[in-house]
């Protein structure tokens, strides 16, 4: 049968379509064996190949021959049941990626806001014990700074000038902290720092607007909030928790194309998260 050819097979009553060369991505596998028809435990019938297995679970056998990647629903639990599949068709190099359960599994991912006012400024801290979530929320924040002459200042407003772009300051790759409102500078002059949060394109001077925003911005990236707590009273610091259940990662194996090499020994394993 050439590499080309399409393949139709009854698994378990459920049918399957997909070409030779993706049942041929493993030569020494038993569905490579099947197609050469040195495998007497698949029977051609009607011409579809007919699999006394499970046929839910090899819709994710035949994904992982098409992609070599590992890609798992959040609410999958039945990985002993897949392993035992892929040991069956003797697909060793999936049985050994579905042994890292742990990283196929959805986890708790934890973001707590440290929030406090002192006079016209406002601070902010944020913290995440994911830091893939903590760069993509960096990458989405903006501050601004501009100055103005303290006489006749009045609006909380950007003036015609263009404003000038600050860094975030980055502590560890886990947390970041920014400030915005306003300062007297030297020079009689006010020093204001805005914030913008994309999707948005305002530029908020008032922390309490920012929080606002900032909290719209993770209920809408799936967080929730778990808790609020006064950190100190006295320097006015106010702590929001939030959590939510961060997607399973895809785990996928690059194989050794050489004519009879293993593919238990040539699997090379990279994680790769999905989503935020």
């Amino acid at each position: 049968m050439s590499s080309g050819e399409v393949v139709a097979l009854s698994v378990g009553g459920v049918r399957f379509v997909t070409r030779a060369s993706t049942l041929l991505q493993f030569p020494e596998s038993r569905l490579a064996r099947m197609l050469s028809g040195s495998d007497q435990e698949f029977k051609l019938v009607n011409g579809e190949f007919f699999v006394d297995r499970d046929g839910a679970l090899f819709g994710y056998i035949v994904d992982f021959l098409r992609t070599r990647r590992v890609s798992l629903p959040a609410g999958f639990s039945d990985f002993q049941r897949l392993r035992r599949e892929a040991e069956f068709y003797e697909l060793h190099a999936l049985a050994d990626l579905l042994g890292q359960e742990h990283l196929l599994k959805p986890s708790l991912e934890i973001l707590e806001v440290r929030f406090s006012l002192r006079e016209m400024q406002a601070f902010f801290r944020i913290f995440g014990s994911c830091s893939s979530t903590v760069e993509s929320l960096a990458e989405r924040i903006t501050v601004l700074a501009g100055q103005q002459p303290g006489q006749g200042w009045s609006s909380p407003f950007p003036s015609q000038k263009p404003l000038v772009p600050l860094p975030l300051e980055r502590p560890s790759h886990h947390d970041m902290a920014f400030q915005c409102g306003t300062d007297c500078s030297a020079g009689d002059r006010f020093v204001a720092r805005y914030v913008s949060i994309k999707p948005d394109s305002r530029k908020l001077i008032n922390g309490t607007n920012v929080l606002g925003l900032l909290t719209d911005t993770l209920l809408k990236d799936g967080f929730r909030v778990i808790s609020t707590r006064t950190v100190s009273s006295d320097e006015k610091v106010e702590c929001f928790s939030f959590e939510r259940m961060r997607s399973p990662a895809s785990l996928t194996v690059m194989v050794n194309p050489n004519p009879g090499s293993s593919g238990m020994a040539q699997a090379r394993r990279s994680q790769m998260q999905k989503g935020k």
